[in-house]
């Protein structure tokens, strides 16, 4: 597997098939893990991070996850394929952007990856569309079973997992939700809810999770505490105080939108989709506040000739790294912004 095999296309966590995936874009849960008998990152030498990304390929390579994964070493990448990755939610940006020693290991649909030496020696992640929450723990659990089996995880009986950051241990379990919620930012309700989400002790980020704002009407939603909870009831509580009622919102919002104010709603999408059809020059921010728009007009029955495949394409496509490496050379900004305009009339007016 390599990166040109799947540039162009888009993983199954982002192709709109999973409950609720009108306003729950994807589901994400990813578990902590550090190795016993190793220091953590934070203390260790830059050769035993050396000694430690080696032990940890060598023991997922043994698995029967090898079939099916593409391993690969973080510094052996250029900056253009590592922020790819971070572009399709594959790695952090703490780990592009690390001098570590350090890895990852995806498998070829994308919806697994794992991490080795980011902020943990191990970080192990599943992804699904829509709301898929125990679904996509279930698969991770596999996972985490297959991995146990070749590395001594470090646990305690008192505390749980024990993981870089006091925050994670425990279950070193982060549940995440992507939420898509245009109609509750165009009543001008999103302060309020984003509010009621931290009140709740919940982590609420942009796009590309840790250090993002939010920009295009996407938010990453997510448990902070993992010590003293069971895996499930983390997920249930998730569900239960935040997702259901942001759904729920996001729903009323819309019907009143549709019901009162159809004049406002209607120019919004249809004045993005004039933009999209037409931009010689567009932003990647404008991008997708304007793909936002399209792909609440395309569920509300108000645009019918642009298709949800093309729009969750070219969430991705035109972001800065897929479309530098579309055009197999580096572009200025302002390259980029008319690279990235031309891209959008091509799949916008033919598809």
């Amino acid at each position: 597997m390599n990166l040109s095999d799947h540039y162009k296309s888009v993983g199954p966590w982002l192709n709109g098939s999973g409950p609720e995936s009108d306003i729950i874009v994807s589901s994400r849960v990813r578990l902590a893990r550090n190795i016993a008998g190793f220091l953590f990152l934070s203390s260790a030498s830059q050769s035993q991070k050396k000694e430690i990304f080696e032990y940890i390929q060598n023991q997922i390579q043994s698995t029967k996850l090898n079939d099916d994964i593409w391993m690969m070493n973080i510094n052996e990448l250029g900056e253009v394929e590592k922020q790819i990755l971070t572009e399709r939610h594959l790695i952090s940006r703490q780990l592009a952007d690390g001098n570590n020693e350090s890895g990852a290991a995806i498998t070829h649909d994308e919806t697994l990856s794992l991490m080795i030496n980011e902020e943990d020696h191990l970080r192990i992640q599943a992804m699904s569309s829509g709301l898929q929450l125990h679904e996509t723990y279930k698969k991770i659990v596999e996972i985490d079973n297959i991995l146990e089996e070749k590395l001594p995880f470090s646990f305690s009986p008192q505390y749980g997992y024990l993981t870089a950051c006091p925050t994670n241990v425990g279950t070193g379990i982060r549940v995440s939700v992507m939420l898509h919620l245009p109609a509750l930012k165009i009543s001008e309700q999103m302060d309020k809810v984003l509010r009621s989400a931290k009140d709740l002790g919940l982590a609420v980020r942009g796009l590309y999770g840790e250090g993002s704002e939010p920009v295009g009407d996407f938010y990453q939603l997510s448990n902070q505490v993992t010590l003293g909870k069971c895996e499930n009831k983390i997920i249930d509580e998730l569900i239960e105080l935040a997702i259901n009622p942001m759904i729920e919102y996001e729903r009323r919002a819309r019907q009143k939108l549709l019901e009162k104010k159809s004049v406002v709603l209607d120019d919004k999408i249809h004045r993005a989709c004039g933009i999209l059809s037409n931009a010689r020059m567009i932003s990647s921010d404008e991008t997708l506040y304007m793909l936002s728009y399209i792909r609440l007009g395309i569920y509300l029955g108000r645009i019918q000739h642009i298709s949800l495949e093309t729009t969750n394409k070219l969430l991705l496509l035109t972001q800065p790294a897929h479309l530098q490496f579309l055009c197999q050379k580096n572009l200025t900004p302002n390259q980029r912004d008319e690279y990235r305009a031309e891209l959008i009339r091509e799949h916008i007016n033919t598809h």
